[in-house]
């Protein structure tokens, strides 16, 4: 099973992308890689690790996108990249899926115009997992599209479904439409045109999910815009870095606080587990022909090994295909 990874993307490149490469191939005995980026680089960086090196194929890519270029001008200029090298090997079918920590921005516009839509699909979206007090909730789309319309976020509601149905093993995902109220008849028109629609499609729509139960677990996959679902997922980050701080200040004001922390500590070990993105992988680029996986740009080498695992489970549940096969059943129009 081959996975392609930019092995330049990234704050941590690629000390942390091959050390995380490194990681998964010791985990996953049917794993092959294709590293892309400067040979002697991913050279120096594999020669820390024992690797079976007949499972690792480097291609040799001399350019770096970097976070701050313009993605469209930078996919057209930079052919000899690390990221463009890596999707043009998932769009010729050498590999199965593709990860990379670059550029988001890049990432979208380079599956976009390399890998190409599945036929049928309106829009492609970011899907990142994020975690509830009941498990995980699919958030699409977080970043892709910032202008939709309705037909379209029915589209990613059924995606969305499929996933979290093949990779999860969640029988009928409950899907929620992000809205400022729970009645339909509140929002936008493009909310209150998109609640018709999706009560029409192929899936287990439970209705409107205002802000504040996003993360309740009462929901398996929430449908947005990506300008919308970029701010509710950068949110919660900072939330949860907020928290994290205020913590640690507060059980370390007093010894009877340091005291209550130590006893408490397997509870707070399994919370920040929870809430740590490294154990979640990357976020999916949903309706591409082919699996892109974009991990968080400061993946650390766990974070990086976990989102392999979630290409590997990608690939064998045949995610880009079940896609293909439901939107070709159903019919939205234009609007």
């Amino acid at each position: 099973m081959k996975i392609v990874v930019d092995a330049m993307g990234g704050d941590n490149a690629p000390h942390a992308i091959i050390e995380g490469c490194a990681m998964a191939l010791a985990e996953i005995p049917e794993l092959e890689l294709i590293l892309t980026g400067p040979r002697d680089a991913i050279e120096t960086e594999l020669a820390k690790y024992d690797c079976d090196a007949s499972r690792i194929n480097i291609v040799e890519a001399a350019e770096v996108i970097d976070m701050a270029e313009p993605p469209v001008e930078a996919i057209r200029k930079k052919k000899d990249s690390s990221l463009v090298r890596g999707l043009r090997l998932l769009q010729a079918g050498e590999a199965g899926a593709f990860v990379t920590a670059g550029s988001t921005g890049a990432t979208i516009a380079g599956a976009t115009l390399l890998v190409k839509r599945l036929l049928g699909v309106k829009r492609p979206a970011l899907a990142p997992l994020l975690p509830t007090r009941k498990g995980k909730v699919m958030l699409i789309d977080c970043g892709a599209n910032s202008e939709v319309r309705p037909s379209f976020l029915a589209q990613f509601a059924l995606m969305g479904s499929i996933y979290m149905q093949r990779m999860e093993g969640i029988a009928a995902p409950r899907v929620g439409l992000v809205n400022n109220g729970a009645e339909p008849e509140k929002g936008t028109e493009l909310t209150k045109a998109a609640y018709k629609l999706l009560r029409e499609m192929p899936i287990k729509f439970v209705g409107t999910a205002e802000g504040r139960a996003l993360v309740s677990g009462d929901f398996d996959v929430i449908v947005t815009d990506g300008f919308t679902g970029n701010v509710i997922l950068k949110f919660m980050e900072g939330v949860a870095g907020v928290l994290t701080g205020m913590l640690k200040d507060e059980l370390s004001r007093s010894w009877r606080a340091k005291l209550g922390a130590a006893i408490a500590m397997p509870a707070f070990r399994s919370f920040k587990k929870k809430m740590d993105y490294t154990e979640y992988g990357g976020a999916l680029m949903l309706g591409v022909n082919g699996g892109v996986i974009k991990a968080h740009g400061s993946s650390n080498a766990k974070a990086i090994c976990s989102t392999l695992r979630q290409a590997v489970g990608f690939i064998k549940a045949d995610v880009v295909n079940v896609i293909k096969e439901e939107i070709s059943k159903i019919s939205l129009g234009d609007d």
